[in-house]
């Protein structure tokens, strides 16, 4: 069964009852009634955009990707990876992807370690938003391997009774629902697949809204806030979570362009707050982050320097380049050249 929210779809794979190892990340736009929601509640059968970890081990014997045949003018990465591998949480491994005839991704391979803050740069169309569908688990690869946990996926969002990791996707739109309220968007996950009390779901969606630098915003209608606030409504509502768990397993965010549409100060208090949910960083209540690793897309400089600490470049549904924020800047390689000083001479053509 899968439902159709926004613009992707989402498999429906959890009733009450089932493991917690799935969970809703973001959901799609859409309108949703009153009355609709009531009875949703009384079912809570749905989950959408649910992520689950997959299956077996293989070990990587490759320490980085290939670079690009055509530019060969500079080594992939200066940074050596430490041979182990127990603290990688995702690994994509010589993942292809293609739309029809349109070929996306052409054998992209990189590991997220714990306590990583990865950006996916490069230009438009080469794949990025792709990857973080195919690590969420919205879109299955045409060829390669998606590792969560040391365990391969198998298949779309399936592996419900296999714990280890939580993903949760941001979308670029905030992709809220629209006639629900901040706290039912916010609370979603809760409603829907947990058993908690309404009124401990509700305490706790203030909580985690005030986490993010929101008060007072529960009762508003997504079409009553600024789109820097849609953002951050949109950031609670991934990081929101059962507290009821005996365990709670580490949760990875992905962001597709979390600053897109908002205006330099606006982007900043975003920035500011993926750093803040982070396991390093404090959120705006000065509690401790919980994320343990995040991946963002981006086109944004501002992002690059204030929100990641590394970097993966890919072009023509290849990782190019990787390295760290500060080497993005001094780098030889031309592709990275010409995007980071956006010249219109260089290989990147539109």
């Amino acid at each position: 069964m899968v439902s159709l929210l926004g613009s992707a779809l989402f498999p429906l794979t959890l009733s009450n009852g089932a493991s917690r190892s799935a969970r809703v990340a973001a959901s799609g736009g859409g309108r949703i009634s009153s009355s609709c929601f009531k009875h949703m509640k009384e079912q809570r059968k749905v989950v959408c955009a649910c992520m689950a970890p997959p299956r077996d081990l293989r070990r990587d014997e490759s320490s980085a990707t290939k670079f690009n045949d055509s530019f060969k003018s500079e080594s992939l990465s200066t940074v050596r990876e430490p041979e182990d591998d127990s603290n990688v949480l995702i690994e994509c491994r010589d993942v292809y992807k293609s739309f029809g005839e349109k070929q996306i991704l052409r054998g992209v391979s990189f590991k997220i370690r714990h306590g990583e803050a990865v950006g996916i740069i490069g230009p438009s169309g080469t794949g990025k938003s792709t990857v973080l569908k195919i690590i969420a688990g919205l879109l299955a690869p045409d060829k390669g391997e998606v590792y969560i946990r040391g365990r391969k996926r198998v298949g779309l969002i399936s592996d419900e009774e296999i714990s280890g990791l939580r993903i949760g996707l941001v979308f670029q739109s905030a992709a809220l629902f629209d006639s629900l309220t901040v706290r039912e968007n916010v609370g979603f996950l809760l409603y829907e697949n947990s058993n908690m009390p309404e009124h401990k779901i509700s305490k706790l969606v203030t909580e985690t809204l005030a986490a993010v630098g929101l008060k007072d915003v529960e009762d508003r209608l997504p079409s009553e806030l600024s789109g820097g606030m849609k953002k951050r409504v949109a950031l609670a509502r991934s990081i929101i979570f059962d507290t009821t768990q005996d365990a709670i397993e580490p949760e990875v965010l992905l962001y597709d362009e979390p600053t897109a549409g908002l205006d330099p100060i606006a982007s900043t208090v975003v920035e500011d707050l993926i750093r803040s949910v982070h396991m390093k960083g404090e959120d705006a209540v000065g509690q401790p982050g919980q994320i343990a690793s995040y991946v963002v897309v981006t086109h944004q400089h501002s992002t690059i320097s204030r929100a990641v600490d590394r970097l993966l470049f890919l072009y023509e549904g290849k990782v190019v380049w990787q390295g760290m924020t500060h080497e993005f800047t001094t780098s030889t390689n031309p592709i990275v050249q010409q995007f980071a000083s956006g010249s219109l001479d260089g290989p990147i053509r539109y």
